[in-house]
């Protein structure tokens, strides 16, 4: 099962051009560069966004987010916090922008850094692992969203 750190994900962002189209959804790549860095940010404990967890998100949402091989679907709601347009960082210079999305990947991907004390907002406490692994998919399916 991939999670981070995982040596093509770097790679694969470096493939992101800001002219690539969606294949669905509203953001462009350069919004979605910075919807990723805010998603690790809250990861990191450097952004904050409200909680919508409860017991089903917690137990059964998660397991099949972070377990069932398959894509996540196309459309899955995001916090407001991190929605572009709404409360998520504002594109500036893309190449900068990326830079700054690898740095965080990186930083979230340190041999000893600990999730004890951050909670998602949809899955709630997640292990350093399920971590990795929210973070190779979330990853994942923005990059799918633009063909890479």
């Amino acid at each position: 099962m991939k999670q981070l750190p995982d040596p093509a994900v770097p790679q694969r962002i470096l493939a992101l051009k800001p002219s690539l189209p969606a294949l669905w959804g509203r953001m462009n790549a350069h919004q979605m560069i910075c919807h990723l860095d805010d998603s690790f940010q809250l990861a990191l404990g450097a952004r904050e966004a409200g909680s919508v967890s409860n017991l089903f998100k917690r137990t059964v949402m998660k397991w099949g987010a972070l377990y069932v091989p398959m894509p996540w679907p196309k459309g899955t709601p995001t916090m407001p916090e991190m929605e572009q347009g709404v409360g998520g960082t504002r594109p500036v210079e893309f190449d900068a922008d990326r830079a700054r999305l690898l740095r965080t990947i990186a930083r979230f991907c340190e041999p000893g850094l600990s999730f004890a004390s951050i909670e998602h907002p949809f899955f709630g406490p997640m292990t350093k692992s399920q971590w990795m692994r929210w973070g190779f998919l979330h990853t994942d399916h923005h990059l799918r969203q633009f063909g890479i």
